[in-house]
């Protein structure tokens, strides 16, 4: 779980040159991004930090470069197991001693840790905020020298945040007993209220706060309008290349799309709370290690991906908040390569999601809830930059437009919808507002559908008058009005749609509607893609596989052998030397020396071939 190598002591060396060699040495990085040189000097003076930095933006570095360069132990609180697997996996890899204690362990491996960690064996241990405030280990950790106290996912901490876990309540006790060691949080989500509650909760003294910036500009934004949701879901992973994750809000819909997903030959497989614990062990570790492409999951899954390989996330349904859909996005793209992310939206899924959120048994929490779902009902109504209704939302406002979202790469075009809208409003009306959407549909269309004959609707008036548009068309018709007010569902009555007041003048023909041209297009493929990196396309396949056999030889996932970037810039750059192979992101002296042989043969030959 370890390897010997001393702590690094501080010395005569000015503390950031210190950590810049460590950077570059270590990690293989050449420079610092924005915010960590300032976060890593303020914990080398002792002050509380509170680092608020999007998912991939160099949070784990804030902590791991001051464990190297302080005399002591350093805490780090991390709330699953699996993160903390991958996270120690890592740090080895680069030479880093480092351990985690939880329940997956033995006592005899337990008590092998405990030893290590008072015989100066480790620099960082990984651990539950449940067994860290046990007694036993306060008291253990007590007789040691403990340098850092870093909690991970602090967004937990407070009931404001997204994903409140009442364990991290208790974590505003270390700094009783340990006034004097530093405590850094950690998040890539928090809004303004959860930030100041992270530092009272957490009770921070005077803490130096740095918010980086919330953009990850290398994933792509796209939305379209759910429909046959199961035949986009097909169509969008089948134009897509490596790991994805696809996010629904029921297992029922994760066992259905998984099975649909296998049926059509797509390496995949479904993850949620109701799989025995070693399958969901199994199918974690097998989709970490890229021996599965797609994982279809609820939200039970990810905070303990450290994954940095994921090509695209997709929401099959509409998250709960922007928090949430902003750290499920966080999960592909992690590397700095290109990433999509896709929203399926449909604006008769609100009505369901607000009512499963106030039949909450506590209605304080309810309104947090509701308030935070309606951010996010709105960021999915959007017809403007979603990149900029998304960073507004955690108080980076932008003005400019992002260039890599699907409002910006195809402008909504609008169209004169009056007709469309009276089509649909009186088709509604002659079925005496008791159907929901699709028999509207099937009714505007003309089909000769056996309920439909036997209810006589195919001979009202408004049969058979949309029969030139498809069924997506009017469904995106549809949500539009109801978007607009015109519509209402009434989900008490099986989600029928009936007709508001707003929808009188329409009717009556003295007010026009102004509608967008709908979205129906799945295929993504002509999108210009965010700083398509220049790389041999043959040479980074030759390494990927490298990198595959390495893992499987080490029982690491490949990633944590190199990322997707490293092999990117190994294929554009070429090395054939060791000094060469050190230029590479993300070498340094550790994986040179273990893997740096290997990967130079490969290009070498390539290159001669």
């Amino acid at each position: 779980m370890s390897e010997q190598a001393p702590n690094h002591s501080p010395s005569s060396i000015n503390p950031l040159d210190k950590a810049r060699e460590i950077l570059k040495n270590t990690f293989g990085y050449d420079q610092f991004r924005d915010g960590q040189s300032e976060v890593i000097s303020r914990v080398l003076d002792k002050q509380d930090c509170l680092v608020l930095m999007p998912t991939g933006g160099g949070k784990s570095l804030c902590y791991q470069i001051p464990a190297l360069l302080l005399p002591g132990l350093t805490i780090v609180v991390s709330p699953l197991i699996s993160l903390m697997k991958d996270q120690v996996d890592g740090l080895l890899t680069y030479g880093v001693n480092a351990a985690y204690i939880n329940s997956n362990l033995s006592y005899e491996d337990i008590f092998k840790i405990y030893k290590g960690m008072q015989d100066n064996q480790y620099t960082l241990i990984y651990v539950a905020p449940e067994r860290l405030m046990q007694l036993e280990f306060i008291t253990r950790l007590k007789g040691l020298c403990i340098s850092l106290i870093a909690v991970d996912e602090a967004h937990c901490v407070s009931h404001w945040g997204h994903d409140f876990r009442k364990d991290y309540r208790l974590l505003g006790q270390l700094k009783n007993h340990f006034p004097d060691v530093p405590v850094m949080g950690l998040t890539a989500t928090a809004d303004l209220a959860t930030r100041a509650d992270i530092s009272l909760q957490l009770n921070l003294n005077s803490p130096f706060i740095f918010k980086g910036s919330f953009d990850r500009p290398n994933i792509r934004y796209n939305q379209v309008t759910k429909y046959k949701a199961t035949d986009q879901v097909i169509s969008f992973v089948k134009q897509q290349e490596g790991s994805g994750i696809i996010y629904c809000n029921s297992r029922s819909k994760v066992d259905d799309l998984a099975m649909a997903l296998a049926r059509k030959g797509i390496n995949s497989a479904g993850y949620h709370a109701g799989l025995e614990p070693n399958i969901r062990d199994i199918i974690q570790r097998d989709f970490i290690q890229d021996k599965i492409d797609i994982i279809v999951a609820t939200v039970a899954f990810g905070m303990g991906i450290d994954k940095s390989n994921v090509r695209f996330v997709l929401h099959f349904d509409l998250p709960r908040s922007i928090e949430s859909y902003y750290q499920e996005i966080g999960r592909a793209g992690r590397d700095g390569m290109p990433a999509e992310a896709l929203l399926l939206f449909d604006e008769k899924d609100t009505s369901r999601i607000k009512q499963w959120i106030s039949s909450g048994e506590n209605p304080e929490r309810n309104a947090i809830e509701l308030q935070k779902f309606a951010a996010m009902e709105a960021f999915g109504e959007a017809q403007t930059c979603r990149r900029q209704v998304l960073l507004n939302y955690f108080a980076e406002y932008s003005a400019g437009h992002c260039g890599n979202c699907d409002i910006c790469l195809d402008p909504p075009k609008a169209f004169e919808g009056t007709v469309e809208a009276q089509k649909v409003l009186s088709c509604i009306l002659r079925l005496k507002q008791s159907v929901a959407s699709q028999y509207l549909i099937d009714v505007l269309r003309g089909k000769q559908l056996k309920k439909i004959i036997e209810q006589q609707h195919n001979e009202l008036s408004t049969f058979a008058i949309g029969k030139d548009k498809s069924d997506a068309y009017w469904h995106n018709i549809i949500n539009q009005l109801i978007h607009r007010g015109f519509i209402r569902v009434d989900i008490t009555q099986n989600a029928v749609l009936k007709l508001t007041e707003e929808a009188r003048p329409i009717l009556q023909k003295s007010q026009d509607v102004q509608l967008a041209v709908p979205r129906l297009d799945m295929n993504f493929g002509n999108q210009k893609s965010w700083q398509t990196p220049d790389y041999d396309r043959a040479l980074f396949a030759k390494l990927k596989h490298l990198r595959k056999k390495i893992a499987e030889q080490d029982d690491v996932p490949p990633f944590v052998v190199f990322s997707d970037a490293s092999l990117a810039d190994m294929a554009n750059k070429c090395p054939e030397s060791e000094v060469e192979f050190l230029d590479i992101h993300g070498v340094g002296q550790t994986k040179l020396s273990r893997y740096g042989e290997r990967f130079i043969s490969t290009i070498s030959a390539h290159l001669n071939k």
